[in-house]
């Protein structure tokens, strides 16, 4: 099927954990993304979610502006390597019960995996081999 580099998005949307939650939101608005990775000084740190900004923000009706990011991200994020086969991914993500995955090498963000992205490439995958099978019975 294939591995997480084939599939990965690349273009990792980031922020630094000293900023605010009203940072974020901006950058999560204009981006019209679900979740930034939470940096430290170079290194992935933690993830911030929009469900993050709803259970520790709204519901407490604090104001975004004096919440620190790492105050409200979650600092447990799962992670694999560039290599790792599709369906080992999906495998973590379904025994994780989490809908992303950070994809790290050498400890340095390279990339992520969404559910969006797996089920893009199953898609795909299907409309690939049902073309195939057309022609072959063609």
């Amino acid at each position: 099927m294939g591995q997480i580099r084939d599939i990965m998005e690349k273009n990792v949307i980031t922020i630094e954990n000293d900023k605010t939650a009203q940072d974020a939101a901006k950058i999560i608005a204009e981006k019209d993304i679900s979740f930034l990775v939470v940096m430290n000084e170079g290194l992935p740190e933690g993830v911030l979610s929009e469900s993050d900004f709803v259970r520790k923000i709204a519901a407490e009706d604090r104001k975004s502006s004096d919440v620190l990011i790492s105050e409200i991200m979650s600092y447990k994020f799962r992670s694999v390597d560039p290599n790792t086969t599709i369906e080992d991914a999906v495998q973590k993500m379904l025994n994780n019960n989490i809908r992303r995955l950070l994809i790290l090498e050498d400890e340095k963000l390279v990339g992520v995996i969404t559910q969006t992205d797996l089920a893009r490439n199953l898609r795909d995958q299907l409309l690939v081999d049902g073309t195939i099978k057309s022609i072959s019975n063609n």
